[in-house]
């Protein structure tokens, strides 16, 4: 079949191993001091590599390559970490951010009644896929370009990346195509102050953040940028 892969440039890798510690489904190996795609159907074409490699040696391709297999990944990762899947439980896909698990966290009294926070979102729509490539309040804005999981899981997300910017959410997992052509013409065409790029700590992620480089790049502008980490648990990862 034909898909989206990566293929990585031996002669710009350095050996720094970044890619290999990156991909967590296990499809890049380190082979005689260069990144090696040992399995192609372990890649599922998300691209959770492309921004950890320093020297920008790994790429997307259209070609043909056997279909990403989700239970061999499953099925190596818990050979690895020696925990074996219970019989007769399915794994729920490739990606380890999609593996379940519970947040206890301190409940305040009953009777302590928080304020009412304000949102502080100026504009709609804010879906990548939704805004209008030349909207009026693209103009000298600060973007934030953000994972929609990450407003949930991040309680003062308004107060701390909403406010002072323009947002644009979107999950690269979830939604159809590449955000990077939409995001290189939103940079192109307006006068862009920054950008901020708020992801999740889990590998599908990487997609946002690619695009967003990518978009950068393309622009041909140099604005500054910067990219916040959330973890699962709602932290800013350090």
């Amino acid at each position: 079949m034909k898909r989206r892969i990566i293929t990585i440039d031996e002669e710009k890798c350095n050996g720094c191993g970044a890619c290999a510690a990156a991909c967590h489904e296990g499809a890049i190996e380190m082979v005689n001091g260069k990144a090696k795609l040992t399995r192609e159907d372990y890649c599922d074409g998300l691209g959770d590599c492309l921004p950890a490699c320093p020297t920008d040696a790994i790429r997307f391709e259209m070609r043909e390559a056997p279909a990403y297999d989700e239970a061999a990944v499953m099925a190596a990762k818990a050979k690895k970490t020696g925990q074996g899947l219970k019989e007769g439980m399915k794994p729920p896909c490739g990606c380890p951010g999609t593996q379940s698990k519970t947040i206890k966290r301190e409940q305040p009294p009953v009777t302590a009644r928080p304020q009412l926070m304000v949102s502080q979102l100026q504009q709609w729509p804010c879906q990548i896929k939704l805004v209008p490539v030349n909207a009026p309040y693209f103009d000298g804005a600060n973007l934030l370009i953000a994972a929609d999981c990450t407003a949930y899981a991040y309680g003062n997300f308004h107060n701390d990346f909403i406010r002072n910017h323009i947002t644009l959410i979107g999950c690269p997992k979830l939604d159809e195509g590449d955000y990077a052509e939409k995001l290189t013409a939103i940079i192109s065409n307006n006068d862009i102050k920054s950008v901020k790029i708020v992801r999740m700590e889990v590998p599908c992620c990487g997609g946002i953040e690619n695009a967003v480089k990518r978009a950068l790049r393309d622009s041909g502008k140099f604005i500054p940028w910067q990219v916040v980490t959330i973890t699962t648990d709602g932290k800013i990862l350090e």
